[in-house]
């Protein structure tokens, strides 16, 4: 018998870590290869874990409502392999390579994890508030790297943690010798923060340093509810997102009569022909595509000093769910669909996310986000940027109001469908002049939207 470690699996891009809601199997159960055993939930998405080895499991490493990082082992299967008493580690890149190239990855690593138990000179764990991954902890000990070395590693993962890319890195520019003695860096840590850190180290401590708010005392007669745990996680990310970016909002109106008008005179005929319900919100997002390919600065992310310019435009558009939490799937290369395709992207992606039956792909990979303030009544807002992008734009809604038009027999007031549209950028590398241009080009092509155009 063999016995297997199941890993918690990558769940999409940012997600470090998931919650185990519910086992769906029990110790002593049978389990087959792909079955799922475990239903777990992130701050994107709810999913199913199956299993990457077929056999009985023998150990729950961890119960329902734990937190398990990813490429954590959460539970164990005795399989029927004829190499007894031999622990076996799938790791996430094994599991993603074809099975020719599985069985020769499984023997390294079973290899590796034989040295990694023998060689224990080297001593890495988790110190303080940071976390090391197992494959960081794995890396460290194999290069001999101590953990004041590791500890003064700069993290580009989440929450400033090390990832393998940053640990290679770190390998690949020649490693920093600790040379300070214990009593230099004794004192060093007496020092007031100004002098014993650079302002970027002060500037980073600052930034981790939870947010505490004033104590709240409950009245009588007030009721209590306890934040689920979706609820935590998106107020933990937007917060994260106004520490880490300085917002900017600009505030544009646009005159969307002739979209309105269409629409009312088309929608009936675009259902029966594509057999989708036709709203605003692609014609909305067509027109912010467009704008993207003119400033592609907002189409970006910032990874330390460096600026990451997408090439594909993948736009997440916020969607309320039932329950009240907001989740925000992502339509990949919207730039290659028509007003078509992208309403029948937008309708599945609704459709789907409010019924919980979005995967963690639909929500990865998003480089902008659109929120339709408008379907509750609101006129404009002030989005908070979906972090690792740097802009999102909100959709007011659309009302009729008295506005002035220019004709060629002079200025006359008409009632016209106008509404707000807000936009919120990173001003770290989105300056007004990028930020405020961009919202005003997706208000000139709205502004612009021919009344006589086919589907």
């Amino acid at each position: 018998m063999a016995q297997v470690e199941i890993l918690m699996p990558k769940l999409g891009e940012s997600v470090m870590e998931a919650t185990i809601t519910k086992w769906s199997k029990n110790v002593g159960d049978t389990v087959d290869m792909d079955e799922t055993i475990v239903e777990i939930a992130t701050d994107k998405v709810d999913s199913e874990v199956p299993s990457t080895a077929r056999g009985v499991l023998v150990k729950r490493l961890h119960e329902e409502g734990a937190v398990v990082q990813i490429g954590d082992a959460f539970a164990i299967i005795e399989t029927d392999a004829d190499n007894p008493g031999t622990t076996v580690t799938l790791s996430a890149s094994v599991a993603e390579t074809s099975p020719a190239e599985a069985a020769p990855a499984q023997a390294a690593g079973i290899e590796n994890e034989i040295r990694t138990i023998s060689d224990n000179h080297t001593s890495v764990s988790s110190t303080g508030d940071r976390f090391y991954s197992p494959l960081v902890k794995s890396i460290a000990r194999e290069e001999g790297i101590t953990q004041e070395e590791l500890d003064a590693v700069a993290g580009s993962g989440k929450d400033g943690r090390v990832t393998k890319d940053d640990i290679m890195a770190y390998l690949k520019q020649g490693r920093k010798p600790a040379t300070a003695p214990a009593q230099t860096q004794t004192a060093a840590a007496q020092q007031p923060a100004t002098q014993a850190q650079p302002a970027a180290q002060q500037a980073k401590v600052v930034q981790e340093k939870p947010v505490q708010g004033p104590p709240v005392s409950a009245n009588a007669g007030d009721d209590i509810i306890e934040m689920d745990r979706m609820r935590k996680l998106i107020a933990d990310h937007m917060v994260m997102s106004k520490r880490v970016s300085p917002h900017v909002t600009s505030f544009v109106e646009a005159d969307v009569t002739n979209i309105v008008l269409w629409r009312d005179k088309v929608k009936d005929a675009f259902q029966k022909m594509t057999g989708e319900k036709l709203t605003f919100t692609p014609i909305f997002m067509e027109a912010v595509v467009r704008a993207i390919k003119d400033f592609p600065g907002v189409n970006a992310s910032v990874d330390g000093d460096r600026i990451i310019m997408r090439k594909n435009i993948n736009v997440g558009m916020a969607t309320a769910l039932p329950s009240g939490n907001l989740i925000v799937p992502v339509i990949k290369n919207a730039d290659t669909m028509n007003l078509t395709g992208l309403t029948k992207a937008v309708n599945d992606m609704a459709a789907r996310a409010r019924a919980g039956k979005l995967t963690p792909d639909d929500i990865a990979g998003g480089t902008y986000t659109v929120s339709n303030v408008g379907t509750f009544g609101n006129v404009m807002g002030t989005p908070i940027i979906n972090q690792p992008q740097v802009a999102i734009l909100a959709l007011g809604a659309v009302r009729k109001r008295p506005a002035v038009i220019e004709t060629e027999y002079g200025d006359v007031i008409a009632v016209r469908h106008m509404m707000f549209l807000s936009h919120s950028y990173d001003h770290r590398v989105v300056d007004g002049a990028l930020g405020g241009s961009f919202v005003r080009r997706v208000a000139d092509y709205l502004e612009q939207f021919d009344p006589n155009r086919t589907f």
